[in-house]
């Protein structure tokens, strides 16, 4: 522990950013960097905790007091080496994480969380910096091949470990490029790409092969994969986004959320936004821009919030976000106690540019002009009555509150429902739970192929990207003990109890 009286001395900071004004001008990352000094009194403020639940909070277990202790000693090194047995990629946690191990964090209890998802952001950028990351390459080779299908989080999480284990691993990515999510979900403001090539010419040098434009079960053949690969790991994600069947439904506006962001994001990429890949996967073959139309946001999460920074970099006249659940709280209530993950009221920094947001609104039905072109959405208020738990259990329609609202672009941002089944899924034949994800147990992560195994979003559902990590890296050293009988890959317990 660094400093005792740290977190008595110094209060919560986050880094300053960018103006409003001038960040909605182009799609870079507006957080700035911390001083020197700021760092260091933020790193001072972790406590020496008797139980760090921070470690609980994360899903990757990361070891956090002890790397805070080494950034307040600025030993970069060693906070470096810290943060990298646990996290493949802190440069992506610690800009997109929702930092459930602030929430659990024991100063939380009575003072604001430490700044844990800054101070790895801070950790693994000094450590470019100084020349710390360099190429894992692995001692020997097993003579394995593996075939990891989906280069999201979790593909890639499971592509890293199993090639520091020794198996020579192929990545197919059916789109241009490998990320999945974090290239052609997030938006550039939050993470911007070139922190993914940085990632990926690493993983190439390290020895992991990345194929693209590879969508198998269309161009690349199962069949040969099978008679390949002495394993195979499925991590396409839950790709099938929840739609809303309401009249109108079919009108030219209303488009899934997740199609308006990839193609701001290729557009950025100086990429068609109309390209091949986009094509095979059957998503809208027309441009989706947001300039001088009255938006609406349907869905109250993280990817509305997105649609949100985006159509405000596109110019839109206004930019509306519903949420079908009521207001939550701005704190804990009892039904939240610490260090459980609260349900409390988050206003993003894509909120913050500009955004009325109503809650407990439904939409009854989408209104087209002569033409075929949304023009307005027809909107109803609800009341919620809570369970006994505190939490949202029924609701009704409040009479006489139904109206109609201009909107030329309606974007559904109500999450997803499960991966993409026609193709590979199908093909393949494996298991499907009752949510229609792949089934798959989490201490085993093998499907009902035995040769076959599955991560992340698609065994788990819609999830954050730090559960994405962790079920890659749990996943691959299931792969590896099914390889060879045996596993040198470390499990996340047996991380804690070192560092403990």
């Amino acid at each position: 522990m660094g400093k005792p009286t740290g977190f008595m001395e110094f209060t919560r900071e986050l880094p300053g950013k960018r103006p409003v004004a001038e960040r909605l001008h182009d799609y870079k990352e507006f957080v700035q960097r911390y001083t020197d000094q700021q760092l260091n009194n933020q790193a001072a403020r972790c406590m020496d905790c008797g139980v760090p639940f921070c470690h609980n909070g994360c899903p990757l277990g990361n070891v956090i007091p002890e790397f805070n202790d080494a950034v307040y000693r600025k030993n970069w090194e060693e906070a470096y080496d810290i943060l990298k047995s646990t996290n493949n990629f802190p440069e992506f946690t610690g800009r997109i994480c929702p930092a459930p191990c602030e929430t659990a964090c024991v100063l939380g209890i009575n003072q604001p969380a430490i700044t844990i998802e800054e101070i790895e952001k801070h950790i693994i950028e000094i450590a470019f910096d100084k020349g710390l990351v360099k190429a894992h390459k692995p001692n020997m080779r097993t003579g394995k091949k593996v075939a990891v299908i989906g280069s999201g989080p979790a593909g890639l999480a499971v592509a890293a470990q199993l090639n520091y284990a020794g198996h020579q691993v192929t990545v197919f990515e059916r789109d241009e490029k490998p990320g999945g999510l974090l290239r052609y979900g997030i938006p550039d403001f939050k993470l911007e790409k070139w922190v993914i090539d940085r990632r990926i010419a690493l993983m190439e040098e390290e020895g992991i092969v990345f194929k693209c434009h590879a969508n198998v079960g269309v161009n690349v053949r199962v069949n040969d994969l099978l008679r390949e690969y002495q394993a195979i790991v499925l991590a396409g994600g839950s790709t099938v986004p929840r739609n809303l069947d309401i009249p109108g439904r079919e009108l030219k506006g209303v488009h899934f959320a997740m199609d308006f962001l990839k193609q701001q994001n290729k557009r950025n990429d100086h990429k068609d936004p109309l390209g091949h890949a986009d094509v095979e996967s059957n998503i809208y073959h027309e441009q989706l821009l947001a300039g001088k139309k009255h938006v609406v946001v349907i869905g109250g999460g993280d990817t509305g919030s997105d649609c949100v920074g985006t159509s405000n970099r596109q110019g839109a006249l206004s930019v509306t976000q519903f949420e079908l659940l009521p207001k939550p709280p701005e704190g804990r209530t009892p039904y939240m106690p610490w260090p459980t993950y609260p349900m409390v009221l988050k206003t993003s920094t894509s909120h913050e540019e500009g955004c009325e947001r109503e809650w407990a609104v439904a939409t009854k039905s989408f209104i087209g002009d002569e033409n075929g072109n949304l023009k307005a959405l027809r909107i109803v208020n609800l009341e919620w009555t809570s369970s006994a738990d505190g939490r949202p259990a029924q609701f009704k329609e409040v009479e006489g509150s139904e109206k109609e609202i201009p909107c030329e672009l309606a974007l559904l941002a109500m999450g997803f429902v499960h991966p993409q089944q026609a193709g590979l899924l199908e093909e393949l034949g494996v298991e499907l739970d009752e949510r229609g994800n792949v089934r798959a147990t989490e201490k085993a992560y093998q499907t009902s192929i035995p040769k076959i195994f599955t991560a992340g979003d698609m065994r788990r559902g819609q999830s954050l990207v730090v559960w994405a990590i962790s079920e890659g890296r749990e996943c691959a050293r299931k792969v590896d003990q099914f390889l060879m009988g045996q596993s040198v890959l470390e499990t996340k317990d047996a991380m804690l109890s070192i560092a403990l």
